[in-house]
Order: structure tokens, then C-alpha cells, then sequence
């Protein structure tokens, strides 16, 4: 496996539409990516594992599949202000993992052509965030942050049901490539650039 090549890919790079800012092109390269990140670790799940938490008090994997829709449909319509599905439609008429995926996919998509087409002072707007007010591009790394946050959750999950651990950020226990070169070293967190030493 190529570095940054996943095995598994929701979302293909040619549907990520262009900015009509370049300076903000990373962002919607990044809301995909993060999107293909989430359904790569969902995609290691069986639908009998929907109900499954590793504790009584913990979140099931379901029910973190439903705050992941509904929440980030919460925070691009009522704190970024996209347009979106009202709430009612968000969720899959059954929920599945498949079905599930397929849903988060297709909503990151309408929301990329959406904000690709959104000018610089828009992101800079204020908008009401909860109790506060923030920028609309911090409410949109805000949300980035959470997303990453529930994926890692869920990751935590899979390494208790003994299951395969996806690569997101680079190889896992179960994945690795060539050429890959994680930090677990001082020595290699003092490389330079460059330097194989």
C-alpha cells in the first residue's frame, strides 16, 4: 500500500469541488478527507455491533453513528448556516452501517458544492456558536475536531471487539506500507528535513 492511499475511499477526490477561493481549498480537502477517515473506521463494523459499548455508561456504536449525522447537521445549519436537510431527514430510514455511510457521504458532498461556492468574508462572519459567538471558519474547525474526536472513539471500540484498526492518519497495528515512517522515536521526532537519520 502508497502512503496516503486507503483501502477504502467514500468519497473519490475528483468529486471534492473547487473553492472559489484557492486560500480555502484545504478546507474542503480536509472536510473529505476527515468524512473518508469516518467511514473507513464505520465500514469495520457489523450491524449486530450497532447496540455494542464497552461499558454501561458508554456511548453505543449506533448511537454515535446518530450524533455524528445529526450533530454535524447541526453544526453547518444552525452555527455555519448551509443549507441542509431538516432534521427529520437526516438519518437513514434504517440504520446500518452501509446505510449509515452512505447517508454521511452524501451530505458531506451537498455541503462541499455549498461551501466551495462561499467568497472569503463569509467564513469571517460571526455567527452565534452555543452561548457564545464565533468565526464561521473556527465553527467549521470546531466541527473537523469533533468529528475527529467521535472517530477515535469509535477506533477504541474496534481494538475492544478485537477488529481491524483502519489507517487515518498513517499505519495501525493491523495496516502498514512501505515507505511509511511513524514517530516513535526521539530520534526520530529530531530528524530534519531531509535527513533519514
Amino acid at each position: 500500500m502508497d502512503p496516503m492511499h486507503y483501502p477504502f475511499v467514500a468519497i473519490a477526490d475528483e468529486r471534492i469541488p473547487k473553492s472559489s477561493d484557492p486560500v480555502y481549498q484545504h478546507m474542503l480537502d480536509t472536510y473529505v478527507s476527515e468524512t473518508n477517515k469516518v467511514a473507513s473506521v464505520w465500514r469495520e463494523f457489523r450491524d449486530d455491533d450497532l447496540g455494542y459499548r464497552p461499558h454501561p455508561r458508554s456511548t453505543s456504536v449506533g448511537d454515535i453513528f446518530k450524533h455524528q449525522l445529526l450533530s454535524e447537521r447541526r453544526f453547518f445549519g444552525e452555527f455555519i448556516g448551509t443549507e441542509e436537510p431538516a432534521p427529520a431527514d437526516v438519518m437513514p430510514d434504517v440504520l446500518t452501517v452501509a446505510s449509515a455511510i452512505d447517508r454521511l457521504a452524501e451530505l458531506a458532498v451537498a455541503r462541499s458544492a455549498e461551501i466551495a461556492a462561499k467568497p472569503a468574508e463569509w467564513w469571517l462572519v460571526r455567527m452565534p456558536f452555543f452561548e457564545v459567538e464565533r468565526e464561521r471558519i473556527w465553527i467549521f474547525w470546531r466541527r473537523v475536531l469533533h468529528t475527529a474526536h467521535h472517530r477515535t472513539q469509535l477506533t477504541g471500540y474496534l481494538r475492544l471487539l478485537n477488529r481491524p484498526v483502519p489507517p487515518t492518519y498513517g499505519p495501525t497495528a493491523d495496516v502498514k506500507w512501505d515507505g511509511a515512517d511513524p514517530t516513535n522515536s526521539v530520534s526520530a521526532a529530531g530528524r530534519k528535513k531531509g535527513s533519514s537519520e
